[in-house]
């Protein structure tokens, strides 16, 4: 399967943030939204995505007082993104390597969505079930 099948679950949404808005700001759409991570997009280009871990990270190194600073200053700069046709196994693999939990999905240059490893465990669990009901299908018609 693909990452199009797991957008056209649960949807092509995207949160994002301008890099210059303060971090608080990003904290609080994060804690609203109940999300890990949000995009930094800038006219419609990834400049970086803050999640959770870029939060603790910096709070736990410079104290609260960044939380006044722009989003641009704590963000992660170098994204890995993915496209839409990439396999879920392939992209299960990138996370896995590269250790982290949100994947944009780009068509070209544009952004149409963002992959979460949630996402990932939840279509894969659905996946395991309809293979079990159809082999108890198929076991009912044998």
């Amino acid at each position: 399967m693909t990452v199009r099948s797991i957008l056209d679950t649960k949807g092509h949404q995207i949160v994002s943030l301008d890099p210059e808005a303060k971090l608080s700001a990003a904290v609080k759409t994060l804690a609203e939204r109940k999300i890990g991570a949000v995009l930094v997009l800038q006219a419609g280009r990834i400049e970086g995505i803050l999640s959770e871990r870029d939060v603790v990270r910096v709070l736990g190194e410079r104290g609260a007082a960044v939380l006044e600073e722009p989003v641009s200053a704590v963000m992660t700069r170098k994204v890995v993104s993915c496209k839409q046709s990439d396999t879920v196994s392939a992209i299960m693999e990138m996370m896995t390597h590269g250790k982290f939990r949100h994947l944009p999905v780009l068509d070209g240059e544009r952004v149409v969505g963002l992959i979460s490893i949630g996402d990932i465990v939840k279509w894969r669990v659905q996946e395991y079930e309809r293979e079990q009901e159809a082999l108890r299908e198929y076991i009912k018609t044998a």
